[in-house]
């Protein structure tokens, strides 16, 4: 009597499958997008900051930098 409803479990099956594929990319991409998660900046990235918005001189940078780049 209800032989064809055999048909729709299969593709129910594959529609859950592409909508939890498309929650995990969601969640799981790396992208800097508004309200996501951000990379986090690098010691030099955040010594180059602080340098231009004038928090340290130039011979301060210069030699944080030194250091920085003898710790690779």
């Amino acid at each position: 009597m209800h032989l064809n409803e055999a048909h729709y479990g299969g593709m129910h099956l594959i529609w859950w499958i592409i909508w939890m594929v498309l929650i995990i990319w969601i969640f799981a991409t790396p992208w800097s997008i508004p309200g996501q998660r951000a990379k986090k900046d690098s010691p030099l990235d955040i010594l180059k900051k602080r340098f231009a918005k004038g928090e340290i001189t130039k011979e301060e940078f210069e030699e944080s930098k030194k250091i920085l780049n003898a710790s690779k």
